[in-house]
């Protein structure tokens, strides 16, 4: 039985891999690293700013040493904010399956990007209050694949619900859009939806369910197919 969902953010319910892919490559560029679009998409999609950063520089033979990812974390944070500030980045019907959803389950949101980026998009779609809590890219030491979002969203759980049983993990479904949130999730225990808004089914084929787009999701179906698959 389901007790919780949790979210993914870039790539899952907002439109906006794609403008941290630019961020990137301009941020990167400052530095004579061009960064190539399926290079992103291929291999890097899914990890936070810092795990990005450091990729990169090794696979160009450069030390990634902390005092220069600093830099460019900061210079790609203004860049891509700056970017968001006055957009909707939210994929069609994302919001209002996250309404659905918060009719019937605690939501929190796990996501490698900054807190005040999450922030800045979910109040601007109006999702905020939805959502118990953010776990954003600075609240865990390892971004995913690892599980520590997860995990942490698990502890906040326990917390937040309380005095309520407290939820285990299998009774979570991750809704994630790549391959490094769905290993991330499974490795917490965490029952796991893919969603194939910016990476193939192909690549996700280690979760549990598959659908094309939040947008196509019978939420009363899903829960069908999952209690059916316990």
């Amino acid at each position: 039985m389901i007790r919780a969902i949790i979210f993914d953010l870039d790539g899952t319910l907002a439109a906006t891999e794609p403008l941290h892919f630019e961020a990137f490559r301009l941020t990167l560029a400052t530095i004579a690293i061009d960064l190539g679009r399926d290079e992103y998409f291929t291999r890097l999609i899914g990890y936070n700013d810092h795990d990005c950063f450091a990729a990169v520089m090794s696979d160009r033979g450069r030390a990634p040493d902390e005092p220069t990812i600093a830099r460019l974390l900061a210079a790609k944070a203004a860049v891509y904010q700056a970017t968001i500030a006055q957009r909707d980045v939210m994929y069609p019907g994302a919001a209002a399956f996250v309404r659905r959803c918060a009719e019937r389950f605690p939501l929190i949101l796990v996501t490698g990007t900054l807190k005040a980026e999450a922030e800045m998009i979910h109040t601007r779609a109006g999702l905020r209050d939805r959502f118990l809590d953010i776990i954003a890219a600075e609240d865990v030491e390892h971004g995913k694949p690892a599980p520590d979002g997860f995990l942490a969203a698990l502890g906040r759980l326990g917390f937040l619900l309380r005095p309520r049983p407290s939820i285990v993990a299998a009774e979570c479904l991750a809704i994630e859009d790549t391959a490094a949130g769905i290993a991330a999730a499974r490795r917490a225990g965490m029952r796991t939806l893919a969603v194939c808004q910016t990476t193939s089914a192909e690549d996700l084929a280690a979760a549990d369910f598959i659908r094309p787009a939040l947008a196509t999701i019978d939420l009363d179906e899903l829960l069908r197919d999952l209690a059916r698959k316990s």
